[in-house]
């Protein structure tokens, strides 16, 4: 029979909660939170560096027997009681099902010939960053990079990619000149999508080559000297009263076209 770990004063227990709770503690450690038993197992699966794998006593006799079945011969199994999962758990109702892994040491983007990208600049949002890193691994595109946007490590962050942050490519380039020589660099032809009615209706673009979209803040949209440095502006069209969308969901658009 496992140890069953009681005490929040346990030194994993400590850790895990300061790495849900900090991305300094994040950033200083090299590690970051996952709750859920799905988000678990895509990261078993990946091969996505756990280091730790801590379940709750019921959570250990319902899902002990399939996650063992991986490769865990580098990572620290802990059994925890009821009462501390709930104490540590950030979701209402958590499945028991904790894990700490590894944030890669750094994340590199290959440019396609005829690759497929999204740029993410300034979002705030942890669930709108989350569900378009999903959307974009769904739809199959090439790579997602994050300029000036929330942490990707964040819990929620995460939790809203159901998995797919260990499925798609991100990179993180917070420098915007940077960021725009690595793009001309590769030849990317960039898009800014902006609410202006004098910008090209996205559905009638042509989308040939390497491409890029920029999706700005949810309530700001895209800098404007961000905008004019892409080499478009490009606008969904809205009917009625209705001039702007939710961010993910206009995201979710635009790498829509960019796929077709």
């Amino acid at each position: 029979m496992v140890n069953l770990i009681t005490s929040k004063d346990n030194p994993v227990i400590k850790l895990y909660q300061k790495l849900s709770s900090s991305k300094k503690e994040r950033l200083q450690y090299g590690l970051f939170v996952l709750e859920g038993l799905r988000i678990v197992e895509d990261a078993v699966k990946e091969n996505s560096g756990l280091t730790h794998l801590i379940m709750t006593e019921p959570a250990y006799e319902k899902f002990g027997s399939n996650l063992f079945q991986a490769d865990l011969r580098d990572t620290k199994i802990l059994v925890i009681s009821n009462e501390l999962g709930n104490k540590i758990a950030s979701t209402g109702t958590t499945q028991g099902v904790f894990a700490i892994c590894r944030i890669p040491v750094e994340r590199r983007l290959t440019f396609l010939e005829n690759g497929r990208y999204v740029v993410l600049f300034g979002l705030q949002d942890p669930g709108n960053v989350g569900m378009i890193i999903r959307t974009a691994d769904a739809l199959g595109i090439d790579g997602v990079i994050l300029s000036g946007s929330c942490d990707l490590y964040s819990p929620k962050v995460i939790r809203s990619t159901m998995g797919s942050v260990f499925r798609t490519n991100i990179i993180i380039e917070n420098d915007a000149e940077k960021l725009f020589s690595m793009l001309n660099e590769n030849s990317v032809y960039t898009s800014a999508a902006v609410i202006d009615k004098d910008a090209q209706d996205v559905t009638g673009c042509s989308f040939e080559g390497c491409q890029a979209v920029f999706i700005g803040n949810e309530g700001n949209g895209l800098p404007k000297e961000i905008s004019n440095r892409c080499d478009r502006r490009v606008t969904i069209p809205m009917n009625g009263n209705i001039n702007s969308l939710n961010a993910a969901m206009a995201a979710g658009i635009l790498m829509w076209e960019l796929k077709k």
